[in-house]
C-alpha cells in the first residue's frame, strides 16, 4: 500500500541584494517624552495634575461664572485633564506590555489631540490672565473677588500648557520623521 503523503520540506529563499533602493530604514529609539515611554508618562501625569489643580481651584470659587473667560478656563482644563488622564492610561499600558506607540495612526491621533487641547488651554489661560489683571490692577476689586485663587488657577493652566508643549512637539516631530 503506497500512499502519497506530503512531507514538510524547507526550501531556502535567497535574499534580495541590498541596493540603495531597498535598504531597510533605521528607526530611532523612542526618545523620553514620546508616547509609551516613562518620560511621556511623566509629562502626561504633570499635564493631568496641573489641569486638575487649575480646575479645582477655579471651581472652588463661588463667582468664577461671573466672567466668561473663567468659564472657558474651566471647560478647557476639564478637557485637558480628561485627555491627559486617558493618554496616561495608554502610556501605562504600553509600558507594562512593552509596546511601542510608533504607529503613524496612533501618533497622528496623539498629535492632533495634543495640538487641540494645548491650544484651548493656552487660550483659556491667556484670557483668564487678562481678566485677572483687569480685576486686580485696573479695577482694584480684589477685596470683593478671589484674585489669588484666579491667579493660582491661571498659573496652573499655564503650567499644564507648558507640560503639553513637549508632548505635542515630540509627537509632531515623530510624525514628520516617519
Amino acid at each position: 500500500m503506497n500512499v502519497n503523503v506530503s512531507r514538510p520540506s524547507v526550501h531556502p529563499v535567497e535574499a534580495a541584494p541590498q541596493t540603495a533602493h531597498n535598504v531597510p530604514r533605521v528607526r530611532m529609539k523612542d526618545i523620553q517624552g514620546m508616547p509609551g515611554t516613562p518620560g511621556g508618562l511623566a509629562l502626561r501625569l504633570f499635564q493631568f495634575l496641573f489641569a486638575l489643580a487649575s480646575l479645582s481651584v477655579m471651581a472652588s470659587t463661588s463667582d468664577f461664572a461671573s466672567a466668561s473667560a473663567f468659564c472657558y478656563l474651566v471647560v478647557a482644563v476639564s478637557l485637558q485633564s480628561l485627555w491627559s488622564f486617558s493618554l496616561a492610561i495608554v502610556d501605562i499600558y504600553a509600558i507594562l506590555v512593552r509596546r511601542s506607540l510608533r504607529n503613524s495612526g496612533v501618533v497622528s491621533f496623539f498629535t492632533i489631540g495634543d495640538g487641540i487641547t494645548s491650544t484651548l488651554t493656552f487660550a483659556a489661560a491667556c484670557a483668564s490672565a487678562g481678566i485677572t489683571v483687569l480685576i486686580g490692577n485696573d479695577l482694584n476689586k480684589c477685596g470683593v473677588n478671589h484674585c489669588t485663587r484666579f491667579e493660582t488657577a491661571t498659573a496652573m493652566a499655564f503650567m499644564s500648557w507648558f507640560s503639553v508643549s513637549p508632548s505635542f512637539l515630540l509627537n509632531f516631530w515623530s510624525l514628520a520623521s516617519q
